[in-house]
């Protein structure tokens, strides 16, 4: 009826037993072994749940044969009844339980989607051969390794698990570890926790001890150590806040944590401090008093846009930056005379604050305190003339903090990534189009159109983006609360503010005697009207005459909603979602006699599924009917008007439809009769139905109606 791909889903049992020798064998073939007993019996089923384009496999299997079902769903295996396994398969129809069975209402029934796909039987007297017990030898050894190894690690987090109240999880940072990871894997704060040596230690184990592992893993002889707890501040950075006092290195590490973390969670953070001297051995850590200040120091190099850490210092509380200038550039391997500037990174979120250090106030009045991050570099020099994109810190930080990665994709190929660009969120529209355009190798950024991605159905939003219409990258981003990391682009032939100012429509013309359709883009001015699309057209199409009348109509799954007056503008014509089209009028509809009346015929079908309810196909149009005229007489002209063969056209049914309920029409019934004479919007409801079978190839224009596309039939033949 379809002509089209479906999966049917009515009720199909199946036996638990299958005897194949019923019948004197019929179902047999004619060269089968009849000296053995053909009795099988259902070992498994394979169930397809969904429909004909998607869906989910998952089988019900009797591994022995015996009662117990199991149920096989990709890594997931679940004991199962056999009415699950066996009955609920068959398909049909299910009802779903009355809410309130003792009101008179009719149980809601609907289709069953999942149900058997294939059978496995085994013959019985073959069951002994086939089902035939595994042992580990049979079993490839390299999954019996994995299976190994697999349960193994299983066994050991359940114990972890089992016994987690009584460990803490220690993480420790180092200054090896703040080197590999700043201007790499960060680049605000100094360290990701997440990447940093960890220590499972148990809760009563004192502190001290726990020293003397870190002495063997690191080396580092436990009078050397010193331990910094870390602090989250009110502007949500992590920094080293204190060290452990020789009364907290007593306790166990349970109470340690306690002391550090009102989270109660079981991570215990601490940053290692460790002094080394001239000859690269560990020195005892320096005395520190309330006038000491830790901080931390990063490297900028703007020629190489690169950030790194370079170190940490002890600094006076009353002394000044001037006072470690010669220890920075000794750091940084700059010549003791280089003039550097100092900034403080102090946040990053929601917004990035990174401030200049004035050199000649004291730290304490530049608010300096334990654990924060002094960022420095080269000063600028003016006359250098070398051109750096981000010239100091805070402008690179507010890069990093911003920079996207969009990948753009062309509008025709809307599933494929052409190509990724670094960008920032705060680039403007031109800067964006722009850098697309150098991608491209295109002179003019004006032709290249941008379209936003729909996050929620991973398409190109319908509406693109406007020249300019957009401030900053960001804003092409965000879909609702999401924000997405796709753009689509297209290359235009005339720059986008020029076709702004244009309207671009496609109109499918339908020839008054070829069946192809063609798809014309008709390109005009906003203030344009339907009779400039039409002088447009005629210049592009070949007419049955010179003199040919053209006109447009809106069809919308296989109805006409309206023509299109002449003066009608098309700025506000949307083409997105329903067809434009264009035809010749027909020269009976050119000159109509005074009782003359112009229907709407349409094809349609009865669809079983829907209780009979119609479905509307192909292509509408108009028929010019003359008062007193019959069906028979109607009939002929359809027939000629569409050119069916009489063998076809013989079991075509008709039909007055309105308000979607057929009225079966008869050869002697007048047609004019059933409609109504005056042509208002709710009369084109009523309209004379076709009913036969749809089998005419799907065209392609069909794809921009509401975005249902259709696929040819494919016929198989055996």
């Amino acid at each position: 009826m379809r002509d089209t791909m479906v999966k049917i889903n009515d009720r199909y049992e199946f036996p638990l037993q299958l005897d194949l020798d019923r019948d004197d064998g019929k179902y047999l073939a004619p060269d089968a072994d009849r000296s053995i007993r053909n009795l099988y019996t259902l070992h498994s089923v394979l169930v397809h749940s969904g429909r004909v384009h998607g869906g989910h496999y998952y089988a019900f299997i009797r591994p022995t044969l015996a009662n117990q079902w199991y149920k096989f769903d990709d890594e997931r295996v679940t004991k199962e009844d056999t009415e699950k396994a066996f009955e609920e398969q068959y398909g049909g129809v299910e009802e779903l339980p009355q809410i309130n069975p003792g009101f008179n209402n009719t149980p809601f029934k609907f289709t069953k989607y999942s149900n058997a796909y294939m059978l496995v039987y085994i013959r019985e007297s073959d069951t002994e051969k086939i089902m035939c017990n595994v042992d580990e030898k049979d079993i490839a050894e390299h999954l019996r390794i994995r299976l190994k190894k697999e349960r193994e690690e299983k066994e050991h987090k359940k114990k972890e698990k089992a016994e987690a109240h009584l460990y803490t999880i220690i993480k420790i940072a180092r200054d090896e570890d703040l080197k590999e990871q700043t201007g790499k894997d960060i680049y605000f704060d100094l360290v990701d926790h997440e990447k940093v040596r960890s220590f499972r230690i148990q809760k009563q184990l004192p502190f001290s001890t726990f020293k003397e592992e870190v002495a063997k893993e690191y080396g580092i002889p436990v009078q050397f150590q010193r331990f910094w707890l870390w602090a989250k501040r009110q502007n949500h950075t992590y920094r080293p806040n204190r060290p452990l006092n020789p009364h907290e290195e007593t306790q166990s590490v349970g109470q340690l944590r306690e002391i550090s973390n009102k989270a109660q969670n079981a991570e215990l953070k601490l940053f290692l401090e460790v002094e080394f001297g001239l000859d690269l051995q560990p020195l005892p850590p320096p005395e520190k008093s309330k006038e000491d200040i830790l901080l931390f120091f990063k490297l900028y190099n703007p020629e190489k846009e690169v950030l790194c850490f370079v170190g940490r210092l002890f600094v006076k509380a009353l002394g000044k930056p001037s006072d470690i200038l010669r220890k920075l550039t000794e750091m940084a391997g700059f010549t003791p005379d280089e003039e550097i500037e100092l900034y403080e990174e102090i946040k990053f979120e929601p917004n990035v604050m990174c401030e200049h250090i004035d050199k000649k106030l004291t730290f304490r009045a530049s608010q300096l305190e334990d654990g924060d991050i002094v960022c420095f570099q080269k000063s600028p020099k003016a006359d250098s003339g070398t051109q750096v994109r981000y010239p100091d810190v805070p402008s690179f930080l507010e890069y990093v903090h911003n920079r996207q990665v969009v990948h753009f994709r062309s509008l025709e190929k809307p599933k494929d990534i052409e190509f990724c660009l670094e960008l920032s969120k705060l680039h403007t529209y031109d800067d964006v189009v722009e850098r697309v355009a150098r991608q491209l190798g295109l002179d003019d950024p004006a032709k290249i159109r941008l379209t936003s991605h729909n996050c929620y159905s991973q398409q190109p939003k319908p509406q693109h983006i406007r020249y300019q219409g957009v401030e900053h990258l960001l804003e092409m981003l965000i879909h609702y609360n999401q924000t997405s990391d796709i753009l689509y682009y297209e290359v235009l032939d005339i720059p986008l503010p020029e076709l702004q100012f244009l309207k671009t429509l496609k109109v499918a013309f339908h020839h008054a005697t070829k069946e192809e359709v063609v798809i014309h883009s008709i390109r005009l001015s906003k203030n344009s009207t339907i009779a400039d699309v039409i002088i447009d057209l005629k210049t592009k199409v070949d007419l049955s005459s010179p003199t040919a009348e053209l006109r447009v109509l809106e069809v919308f799954y296989h109805k006409i909603y309206k023509i299109f007056p002449l003066h009608e503008k098309i700025e506000n014509i949307n083409d997105q979602y329903w067809t434009l089209r264009a035809e010749e009028v027909p020269e009976e509809e050119r000159n109509p006699s005074q009782d003359d009346r112009l229907i709407h015929v349409y094809h349609f079908v009865k669809d079983p599924l829907q209780n009979q309810q119609i479905q509307n196909f192909g292509d509408p149009f108009f028929l010019a009917i003359h008062e007193g005229e019959t069906l028979a007489e109607v009939k002929g002209r359809i027939q000629r008007k569409l050119q069916v063969p009489d063998e076809e056209f013989s079991k075509w049914k008709f039909a007055f439809i309105s308000m979607n309920r057929p009225d079966y029409l008869q050869d002697s019934d007048v047609v004019s009769a059933r409609f109504q004479r005056r042509d208002v919007y709710g009369a084109w409801e009523q309209y004379l139905g076709l009913e036969h079978t749809d089998t005419a190839p799907k065209r392609a224009y069909t794809a921009n109606q509401n975005g249902h596309t259709h696929e040819k039939p494919v016929r198989i033949y055996n």
